[in-house]
């Protein structure tokens, strides 16, 4: 994890970047989306991936608003089951 970075948002809205491929961002201590990249030498494809565990309105909120400052519309980001997310940590 040598190129982890952490950046607080808002409060309990935390966004980890844990290489060049992965952000996932952190609603409270839940990590709840991600933003994923490929690289095929001349193109970078993003892809942003969101919970479908429903936690709360605010954590539902804090998805969305991080989603829009990535200039991506809540209903183009694929939902994934809540333990893609936990898995993503644990393969770091």
């Amino acid at each position: 994890m040598e190129n982890l970075k952490l950046k607080s948002i808002a409060k309990n809205q935390t966004e980890v970047t844990l290489n060049e491929e992965t952000t996932v961002f952190f609603s409270y201590e839940t990590p709840v989306a991600a933003m994923l990249s490929t690289h095929d030498g001349w193109h970078t494809c993003l892809r942003f991936v969101k919970t479908s565990k429903k936690w709360s309105p605010t954590t539902t909120r804090h998805i969305n608003k991080w989603l829009e400052s990535k200039g991506i519309e809540k209903h183009r980001a694929k939902e994934l089951e809540q333990d893609f997310f936990n898995n993503l940590l644990e393969e770091c």
